[in-house]
This record gives structure tokens, C-alpha cells and sequence, in this order.
């Protein structure tokens, strides 16, 4: 596929590059609308994956020997790409993971662990989806720190005017999801990065729903660190980054000890290698690497202003056509949005309606979605969810609509 505008672009023709987009589901024409839970894979990272294990596949750094060579310099070569991708300032400052939940986890136990102290403050907001809240949690205990958080309003946007109040010399770390894997808000990352510096808090973007819809610049951002999970953005499973300033990585401590991060070991002592590495014990997921940078070629040769414009048309389609489903009610902002849709429906609970949709090919999310207090906030068991990427069409909208209305008369 040649590099085209967005207004040239086949996006029918684009589905062709996903094999599974023609599978049938209970006799059914697929429709997947479960892309904020993982995304579907092209054949280019599939190929990818496939001459990995077919030309290079060795264990990576400490081989000395020809595909032990190739297989490093793919994923180095892969994480040259990532740091590409997100605007960091070097590769050194990308540390692959298995994903946003573990690059979350890697930044609350090694800088949490060394630089929080009892009595600190950690500032979160009532969207974070489990993964940016429990480790937090688990942090503040250990250490004695306080969580606040900024609260939500209905339409399910920040509650910004409150920030001066919440975020106070006593908040050493913010953390904020760029956008709501619930509720599709698109928070003010390069404000709220900007605010938290003002009183010296580390900042941590959670970009696992927006990595791969949107175009990013860590350093346009301003922020400290931000993870997210190739799964949501064409890559395989078991694979993402954390991205942090230099200086931050180089003075944080090891978090998994074990083969390839140290430098020297005696059996009192070890010292161990610079970042990245320092934090990549054992063998990597080098196939993932891998596939993860295929999936970066893929994404940047559509282009990410065209997905996230794309993805704007289909979100504003679904909107206005489910608007006058009966007894509906759609959660999140009305303007500027992500590419997910949450409602409810007074006909069937969330779990009813997900299993009614999968009968007639319909991949929906029904449930919490990893939020609970965001859910018990808006008083509501879960939701369910529909969520959008470049290769869906206003053709299965169309059809989620007409499923979405015989579910309606089927449990009245």
C-alpha cells in the first residue's frame, strides 16, 4: 500500500491486509468492534513474526554467532523505531515490557520504591482503568503515601477547575490516562504535564488507547514516562513500552533481577548495565519486538492523523445513529472523543446484551471494563462497549444498529 491522503485512501481496501476480518462468528459475517481490548493484526506484522522465526530467530546480546546477530540487531533495531514513533530523544530511553500494565508497574516499584517517601502524595483521576490505579495503591502502602484524585464529572470529562486544590507541592507523582478506555475522554496531556512540573511532579501518561490512534510526542508532551501495549496497535500480545526521560531511568534501580541487566556478579553483590537494559532481565520477547515494529511500519504508512480522523468519522456515525435507540443512554464527552462508544441500555444488562450481539457475529465488551469506581461512580453494574480502529466501517455500524434494536424488542 503507496502512502496516500486521507481523502484518497480505500480504508475497505485496507481491510484486506487482516485475514480475520473475513472469519465468520456463529454463522455470521464478523463485525469486531473490540479494538480498545486488543486490536487485529495485519499480514505485514504476521510476515514479520514469520521471518523472525524463520531467518534470525537466537537468543539476542549474548550470542557469538550469525543469527544471534540478526536477531539483535532486529530488536534493537525494533526498539530504534519505537523511540521514533513516541519523539523520544534516543532509544536508551525505551524499555521494551509485556505492556502498559507492566511498564506501569516497573515505574511505581523502581522510582516509587527510591524516591517516595511517607506522607507524599500520588495524584490520580477517578477514569484510570485498574492498571493505573491498583500499582499506585500497592506503592502508597509500602511507602506511606497518600492517593488523591480529581474527580470526574457526568459527561465524563476532568474536573480540571479543581486541579490547583489537588495538584500541590505534596504530589510527587500524577498519573493520567491520555485517553479513557471507558469513556473515550481525550485529557489535556500536554497541560497537565505542564502543571505537574510547575510544582515538581513526576508525571506518568498511560497511553495504552492512544498510542496507536493518535499522534504523540513525549517530548512535545512533556511528560516523564508513558507506557503502552503493542496489542492495541496491530502488535502481537505480550509486548509494549515504557518510555522515560534519561535521567530519570538512569536513576532508578533495577526491578527484576536476573540474566542480561547486570554488568559484573559475585555471590555477595551485582552491578548492573545502563537503561535500558538494566531493566530487560532474561530472554526479551524478541519476536514481539519484533512484530511490534512491523506494526509501527504499518500504522505510519496509513498514517496516524488519518487513523485518528478516520476513527473520529466512525465514533461521530455511531453516535448519531445510536441516538435513537430505544432506552439508550451513551457515556462520555459529546464533543472530541476516542474511538470507544460505552452505553447502557434499560432492556438488557451489559453481560445479556455482549451475548446476544456475539450470536449474530457482533464482537461488543460488556462488563467493568478494569474500572470499577469509575463504573460505581456513575452507579452502574458495567456498560457496554463498542470500540472502533481504521479498519472498521459504517456499513457494521450500521448493522451493530440494527442488532442494538432487535435486542431492545427481544428483552422488553
Amino acid at each position: 500500500m503507496d502512502k496516500l491522503s486521507s481523502s484518497q485512501l480505500d480504508w475497505n481496501a485496507i481491510r484486506d491486509d487482516f485475514p480475520i476480518l473475513r472469519e465468520r462468528a456463529h454463522e455470521h459475517p464478523l463485525i469486531y468492534f473490540d479494538n480498545a481490548a486488543t486490536t487485529q493484526k495485519p499480514r505485514q506484522v504476521l510476515e514479520a513474526l514469520r521471518n523472525y522465526y524463520e531467518h534470525k530467530n537466537a537468543n539476542v546480546h549474548r550470542g557469538l554467532h550469525e543469527l544471534s546477530s540478526r536477531a539483535t540487531e532486529a530488536y534493537e533495531g525494533s526498539r530504534e523505531r519505537v523511540a521514533q514513533y513516541i519523539g523520544a530523544a534516543t532509544p536508551d530511553e525505551i524499555v521494551f515490557t509485556r505492556g502498559t500494565t507492566e511498564g506501569i508497574n516497573l515505574v511505581a516499584q523502581s522510582w516509587g520504591g527510591k524516591f517516595l517517601r511517607a506522607g507524599d502524595v500520588i495524584l490520580l483521576t477517578e477514569m484510570e482503568h485498574h492498571s493505573n490505579l491498583v500499582p499506585w495503591q500497592l506503592l502508597a502502602e509500602r511507602a506511606g503515601a497518600r492517593l488523591r484524585f480529581v474527580p470526574v464529572r457526568e459527561d465524563g470529562t476532568l474536573a480540571l477547575d479543581q486541579l490547583p486544590s489537588l495538584l500541590t507541592e505534596e504530589v510527587k507523582l500524577f498519573a493520567f490516562t491520555h485517553v479513557s478506555n471507558s469513556l473515550g475522554t481525550i485529557n489535556p496531556v500536554r497541560e497537565l504535564c505542564q502543571k505537574a512540573r510547575e510544582v515538581g511532579a513526576v508525571t506518568v501518561v498511560d497511553a495504552a488507547q492512544s498510542a496507536g490512534h493518535l499522534p504523540l510526542d513525549v517530548r512535545e508532551l512533556g511528560c516523564d514516562f508513558l507506557a503502552f501495549s503493542g496489542h492495541k496497535m496491530c502488535a502481537p500480545t505480550g509486548i509494549g513500552a515504557l518510555y522515560g526521560r534519561a535521567e530519570l531511568l538512569d536513576a532508578m534501580p533495577p526491578w527484576h533481577g536476573g540474566g542480561e541487566m547486570i554488568v559484573s556478579v559475585t555471590l555477595e553483590k551485582s552491578t548492573y548495565k545502563k537503561a535500558p537494559h538494566r531493566f530487560e532481565g532474561g530472554t526479551p520477547n524478541i519476536a514481539g519486538a519484533i512484530g511490534l515494529a512491523a506494526a509501527i511500519d504499518y500504522i505510519e504508512k496509513i498514517g496516524r492523523p488519518e487513523i485518528f480522523e478516520h476513527d473520529a468519522r466512525l465514533t461521530q456515525y455511531a453516535i448519531e445513529r445510536m441516538a435513537d435507540l430505544p432506552g439508550l443512554r451513551l457515556l462520555g464527552p459529546a464533543g472530541k472523543r476516542g474511538a470507544i462508544v460505552g452505553f447502557v441500555m434499560n432492556a438488557a444488562h451489559p453481560h445479556d446484551l455482549t451475548t446476544f450481539a456475539d450470536q449474530r457475529g457482533l464482537a461488543l465488551r460488556g462488563g467493568h471494563h478494569c474500572n470499577q469506581p469509575l463504573m460505581k461512580k456513575f452507579d452502574l453494574p458495567g456498560t457496554t462497549r463498542a470500540s472502533f480502529y481504521f479498519y472498521n466501517t459504517t456499513a457494521e455500524i450500521d448493522r451493530m444498529v440494527e442488532i442494538l434494536r432487535d435486542a431492545a424488542r427481544f428483552f422488553a
